[in-house]
């Protein structure tokens, strides 16, 4: 079992910045594959970013189009803790933010879909103010 943390959301003006954090506990060496999902009210989860521990210091990252370029995701296996910097922060970014994980392969990972993830974070809300 891996159990997930999610915090770091808030309220900030459009054009803003945000960094979430992700901190892990449990059977955290398993969980090769962490994502970072939003989900607005009465929308489907969404995939925002993926990233792939593919041994060593080597990973590889995968974004929505929505966000690509004013994301980042990253990981701290030392710490267990994964993270993501929103810059550039618009109204339409307004959701409640989940992290995920999984031992997944590389593709099913990056790909960003909600049932290649098994363990799930409670969520943090992130507000963007236009």
């Amino acid at each position: 079992q891996v159990q997930l943390a999610e915090s770091g959301g808030g309220s900030v003006q459009a054009g803003g910045s945000l960094r979430l954090s992700c901190s892990a506990s449990g059977y955290t060496y398993s969980a090769n594959c962490m994502g970072w999902f939003r989900q607005v009210p009465g929308k489907e989860r969404e995939g925002v970013a993926a990233i792939h521990s593919a041994g060593g210091n080597l990973y590889y990252a995968d974004y929505a189009d929505s966000v690509k370029d004013r994301f980042t995701i990253s990981r701290d296996d030392g710490k267990n803790t994964v993270y993501l910097q929103m810059n550039s922060l618009k109204p339409e970014d307004t959701a409640m933010y989940y992290c995920a994980a999984s031992s997944q392969n590389r593709g099913l990972c990056l790909r960003r879909q909600r049932n290649a993830y098994t363990y799930w974070g409670q969520g943090t809300q992130v507000t963007v103010s236009s």
